[in-house]
């Protein structure tokens, strides 16, 4: 019966003119027995292609959007820095470098000092930047309300003086280095009176860094003697001579003046005017 229903379904199609059903082409096999999709004919008019076709359409066309992984970095090569901390951020006063770890370290304890006797250790720290003698005195009487210990009132002064210098090293304005400060932790009220105090020694500052940088302690003056030494208690005969040299260096930061005393043998005297020599002329021939 299933036979006889079969023919007779087709050949009613066929009676009534229309068209049967496409023949199934199978594609050749590859060498390997398997069927090939790339060899297979493309399909009629408004069937839906392969899974291989869908995939090979997809990878020749040019793609709108990056990747989400891609997308993932770009997001986070542009994000930054939460306030209040360094992270991979930049500050000017800086040198346009990551924070020291040490300098973030003492912000808290400037923080507990009032801001008012911030900005009175802060002159301090800039009289001892000029060359003037600080008062340590006066800032161990401003900092004994925040009951600090003394390791903590030298690194107050320490991290001031990084702050002050390298503010006006790289010459940075007040309203920048108050905001760096304030990224970094520091209380407005405590960054706007640093601020304050650099913003008005900061000619003097930098002129007074200028006049020191890339200098190292200046030779003031040399004074020498030389001893001839006969004999001694432990030799009868020595007839060596002796060279007593006195070098002064003046400080170039402090303009202190230190004096340096050598005694040398006259072999070693002999040795090191020798060096001397061949060093005036190799800085000769670089002027």
């Amino acid at each position: 019966m299933g036979t006889a229903g079969g023919g007779a379904k087709g050949s009613s199609h066929a009676a009534a003119g229309v068209p049967g059903p496409p023949p199934v082409r199978v594609p050749p096999l590859n060498p390997s027995g398997e069927a090939s999709l790339r060899d297979s004919p493309p399909p009629p008019h408004g069937a839906r292609p392969l899974c291989g076709e869908r995939d090979r359409d997809r990878e020749e066309r040019p793609q709108r959007f990056p990747p989400a992984r891609e997308r993932f970095r770009v997001a986070e090569a542009g994000s930054a820095a939460a306030p209040g901390t360094s992270g991979d951020m930049r500050f000017r006063f800086c040198g346009d470098l990551d924070c020291p770890d040490w300098v973030l370290a003492e912000i808290s304890t400037l923080a507990k000092i009032s801001s008012v006797k911030l900005k009175l250790i802060c002159a301090q720290v800039l009289r001892d930047l000029l060359g003037e003698a600080i008062e340590y005195e006066k800032i161990l009487k401003l900092t004994s309300d925040a009951k600090l210990e003394s390791g903590d009132v030298k690194a107050t002064i320490a991290v001031l003086g990084f702050i002050l210098s390298s503010a006006a090293k790289h010459n940075v304005d007040s309203e920048s280095l108050s905001s760096e400060l304030q990224q970094l932790g520091l209380p407005k009220e405590h960054a706007s009176g640093l601020c304050r105090s650099y913003e008005e020694k900061q000619s003097s500052l930098q002129d007074s860094l200028r006049a020191c940088s890339l200098r190292l302690n200046q030779l003031g003056s040399v004074r020498w003697r030389v001893d001839y030494t006969l004999s001694s208690s432990e030799l009868r005969e020595v007839n060596e001579p002796l060279v007593h040299l006195t070098f002064n260096l003046r400080d170039g930061e402090h303009g202190r003046t230190t004096a340096v005393p050598v005694a040398l043998s006259a072999d070693k005297f002999r040795v090191l005017l020798a060096e001397l020599k061949q060093a005036q002329a190799l800085m000769n021939t670089l002027l």
